[in-house]
């Protein structure tokens, strides 16, 4: 039955309506284009060079099509036509099975939740039936939903079939955590991680669905949707849904700001906008306003961090603005902020906002715990960098060392003691005359000639001492140190991280400069830096560098190994051995230790004692 046909039943019997998400469900790799270019592609050259694999991984938050994939991919493994009768992508003309498929109702396609069939049992009951061929379709595919809910036991239980299935039988599996299927399982299979689709993607996808249903949508409404989708198809075209019935049948930009409780994109720059200034009456005054709008303030909070991070982005990425979700307020002004507000006062409100957010979300008031959110914001706003105010210190610390001015301690005029002193000697220097005395290569400089008079002393202040550095209880001087404490400390896993990932630039003690390799954790350096801490007793900085850095501890292992084979060839005598063996390769060189060398020890026969010659029946002492 066909799309206008279910639509002409359900009107005239006013059974079921149809949702869009189900609605326009994918049907074929076409639809699977929006957001997926990549494993479509991939699919496509494994088909059509017959390489089809025996298990498939699909991996990817809710929303991004994982059963509908799988779906279509049991379609084209058993798509057959009167003129096609082999595995293709090519699914423009509907098959014998496809329909059937699609619809999850074919004999030979089998779906299972694996949130329900979690038990041995039920993998027992797929190993007893794939001995069996299908019945009509050309392979008979398990399509395992959520099968990272599967028990030990039915994992283990599955490897087997799973490594060696029939000919006649695919596997396809989804989960959306794929960190919790065992790594026996996923050597098994061909992996695709279904990526977010693209908030432009999904206005696109949203606009395209508007027209079909004849419906009015303003562009505003449907970048709203997008966002709030956060690169689910589903969700979105399910809050497309909900905004077409709050609307009437028309999806406009207030709507669905009501909807979902949004602030407008135009009062978030403005709250913003008092934040930089420090204007804390005025961010008060307008997120009040918000809020008796109907706007809940973590979500205020939210679009807050959110701008924050889009001013970020087009500071260093001005391309960055031409995102399609953005309003033309977002746009214009993200660019005129990346420009006035220094990239320093970012990070602060970033790191304060990821904070507040949940401290909001988990408060019992969640209006006041928006509001002093937003009172820290204002008031950090204009504090100075860490590194400058570092920088003042020691500015003013050099200057004290060099005989600066001394500032009173106290403003009370009428004081008599140490700083009505100061004051009292200064004002007797400024009277004092001044001579020039020379100073270098001509140049002079003015000095204060002492009066008769008896001068107050000047007090002393006592002289603060920078905190010595508190000596190591491990010294660390190479990257070998560091993964020797990671194995004395047994921590294997930051063992392996540094060994992998971690290029040296400089290294000195309580400091360390490096680079990372490509797909190194994020969190690496930050980590590194508190067990160093943890393990040696002394504070760690550890900085990334632009520098590209030392090769890694497996790098350096792995070219010190080629250039022993590379050595190794070149012995005549392995050479000779190559070349005699046709096909034979160095795999590995070891490198004997030295033997040490055997002591000359005298037999105690012919062993001579000071008293003479050794005869049989003495006893001997060693």
């Amino acid at each position: 039955m066909s799309d206008t046909e279910r639509q002409s039943q359900d009107a005239a019997t006013g059974t079921g309506y149809r949702v869009l998400a189900r609605k326009y469900r994918p049907k074929d790799f076409n639809d699977l284009m929006v957001g997926q270019e990549p494993m479509v592609r991939t699919l496509t050259n494994a088909f059509e060079t017959g390489r089809i694999a025996q298990a498939y991984m699909l991996t990817g938050v809710r929303g991004v099509g994982k059963t509908t994939t799988a779906r279509i991919l049991a379609r084209a493994l058993n798509y057959k036509t009167a003129d096609i009768d082999k595995p293709t992508i090519d699914l423009k003309v509907p098959g014998e099975h496809c329909q059937a498929i699609m619809e999850g109702r074919h004999v030979d396609v089998i779906e299972m939740d694996a949130a329900s069939h979690t038990g041995i049992d039920d993998i027992r009951e797929i190993i007893e039936q794939v001995r069996y061929r299908p019945v009509s379709a050309r392979f008979k595919v398990y399509i395992i939903d959520e099968v990272h809910m599967l028990s030990t036991a039915a994992f283990n239980g599955l490897l087997k079939t799973l490594e060696e299935p029939p000919e006649h039988v695919k596997f396809i599996f989804a989960t959306t955590e794929i960190r919790k299927v065992p790594i026996t399982v996923l050597s098994r299979c061909q992996r695709f991680d279904l990526r977010r689709i693209g908030a432009a993607d999904l206005v696109g996808l949203f606009s395209t669905i508007a027209a079909k249903e004849g419906i009015e949508a303003e562009a505003e409404a449907l970048a709203m949707i997008a966002r709030a989708a956060e690169g689910s198809a589903r969700d979105g075209l399910s809050l497309l849904d909900q905004a077409i019935a709050h609307g009437s049948g028309i999806v406009r930009a207030q709507a669905v700001r009501d909807m979902l409780g949004l602030a407008d994109h135009a009062r978030i720059v403005d709250l913003f906008q008092h934040v930089v200034k420090g204007d804390v009456a005025s961010a008060l005054k307008e997120f009040q306003a918000q809020y008796e709008a109907g706007a809940n303030p973590v979500v205020v909070l939210t679009d807050l961090a959110d701008f924050t991070h889009l001013v970020t982005r087009v500071k260093y990425i001005p391309e960055a603005g031409n995102d399609p979700s953005l309003s033309e307020v977002e746009r214009t002004k993200a660019a005129e902020f990346s420009t006035s507000v220094a990239v320093t006062t970012l990070s602060r409100l970033w790191q304060m906002l990821l904070k507040g957010i949940p401290e909001t979300e988990s408060a019992a008031r969640t209006a006041g715990a928006a509001e002093m959110v937003l009172i820290r914001l204002a008031h950090a706003a204009h504090l100075p960098a860490p590194e400058d105010a570092a920088r003042r210190l020691l500015e003013l610390a050099n200057n004290g060392e060099a005989g600066g001015p001394v500032r009173p301690a106290s403003r009370n005029t009428n004081s008599t003691g140490p700083s009505a002193a100061v004051r009292s000697e200064t004002s007797a220097v400024a009277s004092q005359p001044m001579t020039r005395q020379p100073q270098g290569s001509g140049a002079t400089m003015l000095r204060s000639v002492p009066a008769a008079e008896p001068q107050l002393e000047r007090p002393t202040l006592p002289q603060v001492k920078p905190a010595e550095q508190p000596k190591p209880r491990v010294a660390v001087h190479s990257v070998d140190d560091i993964v020797n404490l990671a194995t004395e400390h047994r921590d294997p896993k930051l063992k392996a991280l540094v060994r992998n990932f971690l290029r040296p630039v400089k290294i000195e003690p309580g400091r360390l400069d490096a680079a990372l390799s490509e797909g190194a954790p994020t969190t690496l350096l930050n980590d590194l830096s508190v067990r160093l801490k943890e393990w040696t007793g002394v504070h760690w900085i550890v900085s990334l560098s632009r520098e590209q850095g030392q090769p890694t501890m497996v790098q350096a292992e792995a070219l010190a190994k080629e250039r022993q084979v590379n050595d190794a060839r070149q012995d005549p005598d392995v050479a000779a051995i190559l070349a005699q063996f046709p096909g034979a390769k160095i795999t590995d060189v070891r490198v004997r230790a030295p033997e040490p060398e055997e002591e000359n020890v005298v037999p105690p026969a012919v062993a001579e004692s000071e008293e003479g010659d050794i005869l049989p029946g003495d006893d001997i002492e060693f």
